[in-house]
């Protein structure tokens, strides 16, 4: 084992955060500070400390597993594993077509595996049929912005402007608990005399920071945003100079937007109308404001609008596009944003372009070295890919991720992998979804690895390898390799992640999410470089050599601050979109009254398959619960700890009782990081957003029951 000390990132959530890894002699792997970082200037949370815990044998998986005939699955051969995976796959195809066979990824996925895994489904398998957890994450707000702005980058500024706005509205984020090294951003903004306003129907530990709490009822959001809207117009505060030379489509946009007057908008919200005033006054009057969204306004089925509904604020405002403004998205997970621009998603090719578009298709086609129409056209999006598993789908190749647990619906996600004819899955662990495979592939983690992963700002990353992965321990670009050649595709698919991130630059070059210009050398000497960054030159293969020569064009340096001079539309103008309140698709009514939001807590992460195996996480957040307002809980008769059932159309769950004032009366609250009886997903809805295919996780009719013993 190596023993220097090697800097990197961590594997969890988009922040990326710098850390230092450094192998000790008993086999271990100690996590310090990484202080030159600027994302989080050493600053690491529990799960980040703790993160190397799960490379440790005891933990992960150490070797292929196959089903034996009673059932069992039992440790096999690599190349008896690879074989089934490819016989499986390979048989559904034969029978049924290429669209019969899917393939599933995950947002923690580098860029490498995510490029090389939607080559795999396109060229290999020749199936439309992919997509992936980050579906489930930020889609609706990549929808928004591509529609307003021409493109989706979740932050289109560094971190480190938020401190020196002079407003910021954080809609539906509790980061303090899912991204804590990022609150000091927000500490300093209000150190520096600015205002952060928070949105969340619970009183969260990001709320309890704020300078103005706004508690709407779940589902409402784009309501708030049209009310505040209208009254910015009503009050006066439009800033009609930028309107007129920077933006298209204002008029159909203000007659929504004045449809929502504050006396409607209170009743629908429950948010008070001196409350909104208020907000308008704190986030206009400032030179600078931002406004921030996460998942509470985007995973609805109306998430897309909403998302709008935001924009339009900045816009009106005269805020996007501007130094320390603008509208912005919070990414989740590690490679969410990556992982959405470079092939994974249903409708996407590398650098982000459109897999319907003809030009982008021959693109990326020259690159493979494949005919532009041997590539199929777009595919399901992920839940309604889950959805079609047993029956339009036979067969399933999942990377990184852990749908039993984290897609909505839950029992019927499971029931329908159950259906499958054939599911292989390549993971570290072996989560609630691998336990039902057919086969299991243990692949290398984080720090037994190299590759780039791209942070919620667009700051392209470098995790650098730190440590030796155990015997029986491949990476995923070798899974890959080894399953094109089996299925007959001998050449295209590298082990090795720099060579496959030198075709990805070549495939993005050009593209919305522009790499061309970006290579490991300059990851590693500059901390990181902002997409988009093409080349130096008209071909996208530069030579690092020319970083050097003086005599080379310019290197580009990356792009930290999107839109200050034009959006990404054809006329540089951002676009107003006329968006107007509609309610969510499953409203309370008599028989379940209550709404459900979900979210997650600072100890776990997503579904919880690697944090539920660390022990210091586990001490402390041991379980799911059930948060509920005092009133709510003297209805039902529940005590602190009791077991609580909450019933939803789709499914029953229980956990105990966890009472406060931080929630409205209205709602109730669990995070879906645990299996089980407790598993939140059994519950939600999974109505989807037109446009992004958004499931509605964050609202959805529920009843309380009181659970005997």
């Amino acid at each position: 084992m190596q023993s220097t000390v090697t800097p990197t990132h961590c594997p969890y959530c988009a922040l990326q955060c710098g850390m230092n890894l450094t192998p000790a002699p008993d086999g271990t792997v100690e996590v310090s500070e990484r202080t030159d970082f600027p994302v989080n200037r050493g600053a690491l949370c529990g799960k980040g400390r703790t993160s190397a815990a799960v490379l440790a044998s005891n933990v992960r998986l150490t070797s292929p597993l196959v089903r034996d005939q009673g059932g069992t699955l039992v440790p096999a051969s690599w190349d008896e594993a690879l074989d089934r995976i490819a016989a499986g796959l390979g048989r559904t195809r034969a029978e049924h077509g290429p669209d019969a066979v899917g393939v599933f990824g995950g947002g923690g996925l580098t860029n490498e595996k995510a490029y090389t895994l939607g080559k795999f489904a396109r060229v290999v398998l020749g199936t439309s049929q992919i997509d992936y957890n980050g579906r489930f994450c930020m889609s609706s707000a990549a929808a928004a912005g591509i529609k307003a702005f021409g493109l989706d980058r979740g932050l289109p500024f560094p971190l480190e402007d938020i401190p020196k706005s002079g407003c910021v509205i954080l809609v539906g984020s509790n980061l303090a608990e899912t991204m804590p090294p990022s609150l000091r951003f927000f500490t300093e903004l209000k150190e520096n005399g600015g205002t952060l306003i928070v949105i969340d129907p619970r009183r969260t530990k990001t709320a309890e920071q704020a300078d103005l709490h706004l508690a709407p009822r779940p589902g409402t959001d784009l309501a708030l945003a049209l009310g505040l809207l209208h009254l910015v117009i009503a009050e006066g505060r439009v800033d009609e100079e930028y309107v007129r030379e920077r933006t298209a489509g204002w008029e159909d946009a203000r007659a929504a937007a004045m449809a929502h007057w504050p006396e409607y908008v209170e009743r629908i919200t429950g948010v008070s109308v001196p409350q909104l005033r208020e907000t308008v006054r704190l986030f206009c009057e400032p030179e600078s404001a931002m406004v921030l969204t996460a998942r509470g306004p985007e995973q609805q089925s109306k998430g897309t609008d909403t998302v709008g509904a935001w924009i339009n604020l900045c816009l009106v405002t005269g805020r996007a596009g501007r130094p320390l403004s603008g509208y912005g998205c919070l990414t989740g997970q590690g490679n969410g944003q990556g992982g959405r621009e470079h092939g994974q998603k249903a409708d996407q090719l590398p650098g982000y372009r459109k897999l319907d578009d003809p030009a982008a298709r021959a693109h990326v086609a020259e690159v493979w070295g494949v005919d532009p129409d041997s590539l199929p056209g777009p595919g399901r999006s992920a839940y309604e890919l889950l959805d079609a598993l047993g029956t339009d789908i036979r067969s399933l190749l999942l990377m990184a991720s852990n749908p039993v647990v984290s897609a909505p619906r839950a029992a019927h996600i499971e029931e329908r992998i159950r259906s499958l004819d054939f599911l292989a899955v390549c993971d570290v662990v072996l989560s609630e979804t691998a336990a039902l495979a057919d086969v299991v592939l243990p692949v290398t983690q984080w720090a037994e690895e190299t590759g780039t992963t791209t942070n919620l700002e667009g700051r392209v990353l470098l995790r650098r390898r730190a440590v030796t992965p155990p015997d029986g321990i491949r990476s995923d670009l070798e899974v890959l390799h080894e399953l094109a050649a089996r299925l007959g595709v001998e050449k295209g698919f590298p082990t090795d992640p720099e060579e496959v991130f030198e075709e990805l630059r070549r495939a993005s070059a050009g593209g919305a999410a522009d790499y061309s210009g970006i290579t490991y050398r300059r990851l590693a000497e500059e901390n990181g470089v902002f997409w988009p960054c093409p080349a130096a030159v008209e071909t996208a293969d530069v030579s690092e050599d020319a970083c050097d020569d003086e005599e080379a064009p310019a290197v580009h340096p990356g792009t930290p601050r999107l839109f200050l001079d034009r959006f990404a539309t054809p006329d540089g103008r951002a676009r107003f979109v006329p968006v107007s309140h509609r309610a969510i698709a499953e409203e309370p009514d008599d028989e379940y009254p209550v709404l459900l939001t979900t979210g997650r807590v600072v100890a776990q992460y997503q579904s919880g398959a690697q944090t539920r195996r660390v022990a210091e996480l586990n001490a402390a957040a041991p379980g799911p619960f059930v948060e509920l307002h005092p009133r709510l809980a003297a209805r039902l008769g529940a005590a602190e700890g009791d077991p609580v059932a909450v019933v939803s159309r789709r499914g029953r769950a229980v956990a105990p009782a966890r009472i406060t004032n931080a929630i409205r009366p209205d709602t109730v609250f669990m995070p879906f990081h645990w299996p089980g009886e407790g598993r939140a997903n059994t519950l939600t809805n999974p109505a989807l957003d037109p446009t992004s295919r958004m499931p509605e996780f964050k609202a959805c009719a529920v009843r309380l029951e009181a659970v005997e013993g």
